[in-house]
């Protein structure tokens, strides 16, 4: 039994060759409003309205390889279809030949849900909406058309054909190696080395304004007044800046035997413990 083109239902070569990349059972066909905005599609507007839900399919990714006969010997041609069929009776719904990666666009809004570009055996070409139930089929379905992008070259492509004058204008030429081993960093006569250690011992201290190294007088400038800085003395009893001495034991002793005559006790003449 010969393959049936998936685009076009039409019979392929007996040696043709036809491969599944992914399925999935369950794929929501919606029709989706013209496209406003150049960031993308918008998954939203197409759930609303119920009206735009146009029929639940079943998706898949088929990859055909046909053999072709050339001058410099055999040869095949490979392409990869997205077709949407029934789910029970495998009659096709649309197909969308993938020829670039810009058929299959993801929706801003949702990971599982993406713009398709279909196209009929005439080549009139239509936008369909398609959501996917799990957000695994969907993330499966991302990875299964990576893998026909690898088979059909197209991620290959678009890597290694840089925009004319990128890469000159990005690069800038490298100094070889021999150049730096060919400079001279020895002294020449007369020549020689000033390092300047000042400040490098020691408390560091702030930078001022006028260390500059146009300055050639900073050693000579005059002291910072720093009296404005500093807090006044504690004031003392008699208004004095500094504290009365502490009073001596012998006139601690005495302010105590008088403050004891005054509450009417007399120790006597040889004291409290004669």
């Amino acid at each position: 039994m010969n393959a049936i083109d998936p685009a076009t239902g039409q019979p392929l070569p007996a040696d043709a060759i036809q491969r599944v990349l992914h399925i999935a059972r369950a794929v929501h066909v919606y029709h989706i409003p013209p496209l406003t905005s150049t960031k993308g599609y918008t998954a939203a507007t197409w759930t609303e309205d119920p009206k735009r839900h146009l029929a639940t399919c079943r998706a898949r990714i088929i990859e055909t390889a046909i053999p072709v006969n050339t001058g410099d010997g055999p040869s095949e041609k490979l392409k990869v279809d997205i077709v949407l069929e029934d789910s029970s009776t495998g009659q096709l719904f649309a197909a969308s030949p993938y020829t670039a990666p810009s058929v299959v666009e993801p929706a801003l809004d949702s990971s599982r849900f993406f713009a398709l570009i279909v196209q009929d055996p005439a080549g009139r070409k239509a936008t369909l909406g398609i959501g996917f139930e799990e957000r695994s089929e969907a993330f499966d379905f991302s990875i299964a058309l990576q893998e026909a992008q690898k088979a059909l070259g197209i991620s290959a492509s678009r890597s290694n054909t840089p925009s004319k004058g990128a890469g000159q204008q990005q690069k800038s030429p490298e100094p070889k190696k021999d150049d730096w081993l060919k400079r001279d960093y020895s002294l020449k006569d007369g020549e020689t080395i000033t390092v300047n250690l000042n400040g490098t011992f020691g408390r560091s201290k702030g930078v001022r304004a006028s260390d500059s190294p146009s300055s050639s007088s900073s050693s000579q400038q005059e002291p910072v007044n720093l009296s404005s800085f500093a807090l006044p003395p504690p004031p003392g009893p008699g208004g004095g800046g500094f504290l009365p001495p502490p009073p001596s034991a012998k006139e601690s002793r005495s302010r105590k035997r008088l403050s004891a005559q005054q509450l009417g006790f007399d120790d006597g003449q040889f004291g409290e413990f004669a």
